[in-house]
């Protein structure tokens, strides 16, 4: 039963992604189906979540899954509401709907970060530890680097108070990305070394690569066609040579 619905979720989201990029790349998408946006991300951050079940049991996956959604929930509304840890911004209805003025999808958007640069950091350090949790937290921030220009520039998905040089973003942005994620991934190998579990030559981490491969594609995608070439090379770059690199070390 629960490969039926992981099976049927990637499958579901696949679709989307495919349709999605078809309506984004020909600027398709009309005003009234922005809702997709978010449907897209829950998609995304479920298949995250059913890893995480699947990886470590029901009760540690479970907590795991909705301490990542609640804590980032809380994170991103005190950034939202007073600037903290991320820098001073706002979210706008486009990515509705919202809640306490942040959008449902972003718990699940950082199910999906956390789920895919865990695997990624997994990969490269197998016995985890603190070099675990710095990977994981830069592959969250390499990811980033083309999402944020794109939300903010392009899409106006929300609205920064605060500047910086890149692309007006300021820095304390992703360094916060870097400290959320790196205490999340401190949280996993936590659990990982107290159920002494190792890393698996399983299917569902190899789509987990992919999904975070064709994340920072989309984004990519779109930040070229908004001429954001700076972000879309600080994020493919590196994403590629972590792919490189993870999968050369990856269990066989």
């Amino acid at each position: 039963m629960f490969l039926n619905w992981e099976e049927g979720i990637y499958r579901l989201f696949l679709i989307w992604y495919t349709i999605g990029i078809i309506l984004l790349a020909f600027d398709l998408l009309p005003s009234w189906l922005e809702w997709a946006n978010a449907v897209f991300l829950i998609l995304a951050g479920t298949i995250g979540f059913l890893y995480f079940l699947k990886r470590f049991g029901k009760p540690a996956g479970i907590t795991i899954g909705l301490i990542i959604f609640f804590a980032t929930f809380i994170v991103e509304g005190a950034g939202a509401n007073s600037g903290f840890l991320f820098g001073s911004y706002d979210y706008t209805d486009h990515f509705a709907p919202n809640l306490f003025g942040v959008p449902i999808a972003i718990g699940f958007a950082w199910l999906m970060v956390v789920a895919t640069s865990h695997v990624l950091a997994r990969w490269i350090f197998p016995n985890g530890t603190f070099a675990y949790a710095v990977t994981g937290g830069i592959g969250a921030v390499i990811m980033d680097l083309i999402i944020d220009p794109v939300a903010y520039r392009i899409k106006t998905y929300w609205i920064w108070e605060d500047t910086g040089w890149y692309y007006g973003i300021p820095w304390t942005n992703f360094w916060g990305w870097f400290i959320v994620s790196f205490v999340l991934h401190l949280l996993i190998d936590w659990v990982m070394r107290r159920k002494s579990m190792a890393i698996a030559n399983d299917p569902a981490e190899r789509r987990l690569v992919l999904l975070y491969l064709l994340m920072i594609a989309m984004f990519a995608m779109l930040g070229a066609l908004g001429g954001l070439w700076l972000a879309v090379a600080a994020s493919t770059i590196p994403a590629v040579l972590l792919v490189v690199l993870a999968w050369k070390r990856r269990p066989l």
